[in-house]
């Protein structure tokens, strides 16, 4: 949808003179949101901005690989997908700002014109920023968050404004919705901590110091006066957010960019949005939010750590919106002109069975339960897009369907490589002769192959101790990393000896010894740890809760004193649903988290349910 470009200040204050609030409380569980979106006037808008190319003079980077972001517009391209495939909103409700259109005037104005304009009470509202944050200090010394623009220019001795566009701005325009139905996803780090070799930190290295520029001093006054005149809004914080908030990360390491096969992008609008194909209507934003960063930890090893915030309560669907599509791995994007080739946008897959996909067959989703059922097999492969052709010819006699635009597609035969290895790099700290021995070592090791730093995924690194926490693989590819721990900072000169490293600082538990020794000693001492990391990885390959038509339920049951369903979680796509009287004996606290007395006697119990039927 094109955006019209109108003077910033009449622009506000049209956008002003219809902004209206809504007083509907937010605390509203689940399934209330479920028969509300039942309303057919409920709308759902979206603005969506994504900065890849920052100047020099906005970022003040690090000079080689972290001076821009190359993964944003692919953040953007995976919420837009989502939101239209699986939660339903329209594509004209949806609104993109990449790059060079995503100024600080042009995202106000865009928030102004798209979503408050529009938007009244009971919508459904998402906001989602891909780019560059930053901490800034003000005139007063005060610090604030910000998000940076593609013209957030640091301030300099001729012109001291701040061109960043304020988290305090951003908390107005918030609540100048009159809805509260609100998401905000920010794929940013305020604060950036020590670099880590060859990762893209969103996060400005820099705290600029200087005054806010005078159009934003501007509409602050004008929002801060509009909402003085509405008691819903002037009991809020200015600080406060409407709504849920999700901020990829707050501390270090910060929120870090993924580097796959052929694409990059936010390591956590990549997971989320992942975890959300294959979400279920009754799973909350709360068990979402959970999964998303149970998988950051395990295919990273940062402990980057995503936040949830805002003026919420427990049990929120995700976007105010249970998914109003089935589980999928992805939808049809294109047809080429063949008319048999078909482009398949494929987000829902874990990125680690992505990269190493084969000639694996997917069936489209039939618009009626008897509708023959189409199955299409992977020819091909660039970043998230899979080129796929009809195969296995079915058995009904009934002619199959053709293939729509828009028709969401689900895995149904996996296909890997049999050749899957370990793609280990040579940490940067070792010598030339200690990287010599390192390479004639592991290539005795079976399956396992040493990398280059930058020329492929890398699974792990090997380095020396107290050298690997300093310089670490160039390459990033995550999803295949086990449990690991942070690696102390302050190792004493005896720890000399080699071990198992991941990209994020964090080494492989049991890798490390304290003692020195000569490289091929150590590639003989990790022999055994190295084919167990490979079985790891072969075993997350054939991971599929999320695709799986099998119907298996894992719960966690407490018996005495009273019997009570503690947790729970099955394979998405596994009929019928947990029923209405168990979900509702859930007992939570204050955190969102099961409860358990202490002395409670607790029970595991694995079963296996209906399977889905075909669609």
């Amino acid at each position: 949808m094109g955006l019209k470009r109108r003077a910033f200040l009449h622009q506000a204050g049209v956008a002003l003179a219809l902004l209206g609030l809504s007083e509907v409380g937010l605390a509203i569980r689940a399934d209330r949101y479920q028969r509300a979106l039942a309303q057919p006037t409920r709308r759902k808008l979206a603005l969506l901005v994504g900065i890849n190319p920052y100047p020099e003079q906005v970022c003040d980077c690090p000079i080689g690989r972290g001076t821009a972001l190359s993964g944003c517009l692919t953040d953007v391209d995976l919420q837009r997908e989502l939101l239209i495939h699986r939660f339903g909103f329209q594509p004209s409700d949806i609104l993109t700002l990449t790059d060079q259109q995503a100024t600080r005037e042009g995202i106000e104005v865009a928030f102004l014109h798209h979503l408050v304009e529009q938007a009244r009470p009971e919508d459904v509202v998402v906001f989602h920023f891909s780019g560059l944050g930053s901490r800034v200090r003000l005139a007063d010394s005060q610090e604030q968050n910000a998000l940076v623009p593609i013209d957030g220019l640091l301030p300099t001795q001729e012109d001291a404004a701040i061109n960043d566009l304020l988290e305090e701005t951003l908390g107005l325009l918030l609540r100048s919705l009159p809805t509260r139905q609100v998401t905000t996803v920010l794929d940013l780090s305020y604060s950036h901590g020590d670099e880590i070799s060859g990762l893209r930190i969103r996060a400005r290295p820099s705290t600029p110091s200087g005054q806010p520029n005078l159009a934003e001093i501007a509409l602050q006054k004008q929002l801060l006066s509009f909402a003085k005149s509405k008691p819903a809004a002037s009991t809020m914080e200015r600080s406060d957010f409407p709504g849920v908030v999700l901020t990829a990360a707050d501390l270090y390491p910060g929120a870090i960019e993924g580097q796959w096969s052929g694409f990059s992008a936010g390591l956590f609008t990549y997971a989320l949005t992942q975890q959300l194909w294959e979400t279920t209507p009754r799973t909350t934003l709360q068990i979402v939010l959970s999964r998303t960063t149970t998988h950051l930890n395990q295919s990273v090893g940062l402990g980057q750590q995503p936040r949830l915030s805002g003026q919420r309560q427990s049990l929120l669907a995700p976007y105010y919106t249970p998914p109003l599509a089935p589980p999928a791995d992805g939808v049809i994007r294109a047809i080429e002109e063949d008319g048999q080739t078909l482009q398949l946008w494929m987000a829902g897959l874990p990125s680690l069975v992505l990269e190493h996909y084969g000639t694996s067959v997917f069936a489209v989703v039939a618009p009626t339960p008897s509708t023959p059922e189409l199955r299409v097999q992977v020819k091909s492969r660039e970043g998230l897009v899979i080129k796929a052709r009809p195969c296995c010819a079915s058995e009904v006699a009934t002619p199959l369907p053709p293939a729509i635009v828009g028709q969401l597609v689900q895995e149904r035969v996996r296909v890997l490589p049999r050749a899957v290895g370990l793609a280990i790099a040579l940490d940067d700290s070792l010598e030339r002769i200690e990287r010599v021995d390192a390479t004639s070592a592991l290539a005795t090791v079976a399956r396992v192959s040493v990398i280059a730093t930058g020329d492929q995924p890398t699974d792990y690194v090997f380095g020396k101790a107290n050298g690997a926490a300093q310089t670490l693989a160039t390459s990033f590819a995550p999803d295949s990393v086990e449990e690991s721990i942070p690696l102390p900072t302050n190792l004493s000169p005896a720890h000399n000896g080699y071990g198992l490293f991941n990209i994020g600082h964090t080494v492989v538990p049991g890798t490390v010894i304290e003692t020195s020794e000569a490289v091929k000693t150590a590639i003989a001492r990790l022999t055994p740890k190295l084919q167990t990391l490979l079985a790891n990885k072969l075993l997350r390959l054939t991971s599929n809760s999320g695709s799986s038509r099998l119907g298996v339920r894992a719960s966690l049951e407490m018996v005495a004193p009273r019997d009570r369903l503690i947790a729970q979680q099955e394979t998405s796509r596994a009929q019928p649903p947990l029923p209405e009287a168990k979900l509702a004996a859930l007992g939570v606290g204050d955190d969102d988290l099961p409860v358990v007395p202490i002395g409670s006697r607790v029970r595991y119990r694995l079963q296996t349910i209906a399977i889905a039927p075909s669609t």
